[in-house]
This record gives C-alpha cells, sequence and structure tokens, in this order.
C-alpha cells in the first residue's frame, strides 16, 4: 500500500472512533447520569434558598400584620375626633360649673 492511501485509511478508522465516542459520550443515560449529579450538587443549596425565602416571608407578613393594625388604629384614632371633642366641650363645662360652685360657695361665707 502506498503511504496517501494508508493516511486516508488511517484518517477514517480516527474518523469513525471519534464519532463512536461522540456518539457514546451523548447518550442519554449518560445525559440523565449528568442531570442527576447536576440536581444532587444544586438541590441542598436551592432547599436552602427556599427555606431562607419561606422564612422572609413569614417575617413579611408579620410586619405587614403590624403596618395595617397601626393604620387601622390611626384610623379610628382620627375618626375619634369628633368624640374627643365632645369630651373636651364637657370638661370645660364641668370646669365652669364647678367654678361658679366655688364662686357661690365662697360668696355665701
Amino acid at each position: 500500500m502506498e503511504e496517501p492511501e494508508m493516511q486516508l485509511k488511517g484518517k477514517k478508522v480516527t474518523d469513525k472512533f471519534t464519532e463512536s465516542v461522540y456518539v457514546l459520550a451523548n447518550e442519554p443515560s449518560v445525559a440523565l447520569y449528568r442531570l442527576q449529579e447536576h440536581v444532587r450538587r444544586s438541590l441542598p443549596e436551592l432547599a436552602q434558598h427556599k427555606a431562607d425565602m419561606q422564612r422572609w416571608e413569614e417575617q413579611s407578613q408579620g410586619a405587614i400584620y403590624t403596618v395595617e393594625y397601626a393604620c387601622s388604629a390611626v384610623k379610628n384614632l382620627v375618626d375619634s375626633s369628633v368624640y374627643f371633642r365632645s369630651v373636651e366641650g364637657l370638661l370645660k363645662q364641668a370646669i365652669s360649673i364647678r367654678d361658679h360652685m366655688n364662686a357661690a360657695a365662697q360668696s355665701h361665707r
């Protein structure tokens, strides 16, 4: 055999070998193995992130409840300003009546 013919046959053999290795490396079971390894490495970190997010959600819900409760209390205070004004008026009347009674009591002495 001649040298160029031998090189051509060698190239064909190496091409077929490379193709076989490529097919074998990309076989579905190998892909599934790689996927399994990726999940095995990534899952603990993802689980920790999920737990952190759940804890932050619970804290956020608590803060939201607190803010809503505070807003409700402020609204109730604003709504009760009418009652505070009424109580203030009644207290002023009571003080005025007391002063009149004290003045009347001192004038009778």
